[in-house]
């Protein structure tokens, strides 16, 4: 009983740091986490089947295995310059020159050509248009950093 009381005080207190605006953990920092509790499920899991304990050992496999799948897809998530939706972050690395090659405009382009230049490529490479999510996440890449948003 001691331990589930100190599980939901751990709990609390990272729900707690959590809300002051930060994430409590960055992405590679829960997939360490998690893979490590994941391993102390199944071992516990393991140890309670082998003692009888039936009633605990399978929920703890459960948690096991959420945990694993949680490790795993902390790392499959969206790529670098990407938010957590999957949208340029506008931290992209993406160099100007390397912007204006993408969306075909000159140095010289103001932001009405920028934006013809972004809608006349969206307009073809959408994915709903038949074209691919990861080209259009590198137009929006190159949009946003020439428009600087």
């Amino acid at each position: 009983m001691l331990y589930l009381a100190l599980g939901f005080a751990a709990l609390a207190l990272f729900v707690w740091m959590g809300r002051k605006g930060r994430p409590v953990f960055q992405r590679r920092a829960w997939r360490v986490l998690s893979g490590l509790a994941s391993v102390a499920a199944f071992a516990a899991a393991a140890f309670l089947a082998v003692r009888g304990g039936w009633v605990f050992a399978p929920a703890l496999v459960v948690l096991g295995l959420w945990l694993a799948m949680s490790a795993r897809s902390a790392g499959a998530g969206p790529g670098l310059g990407t938010d957590g939706a999957g949208r340029p972050s506008g931290k992209s690395g993406l160099s100007e020159r390397e912007a204006r090659d993408i969306l075909g405009v000159g140095p010289e382009a103001g932001p009405d050509e920028i934006q013809a230049a972004y809608t006349r490529l969206m307009r073809r490479s959408h994915p709903d248009a038949g074209g691919s999510a990861g080209l259009a996440a590198q137009i929006n890449a190159a949009r946003d950093r020439l428009l600087r948003r």
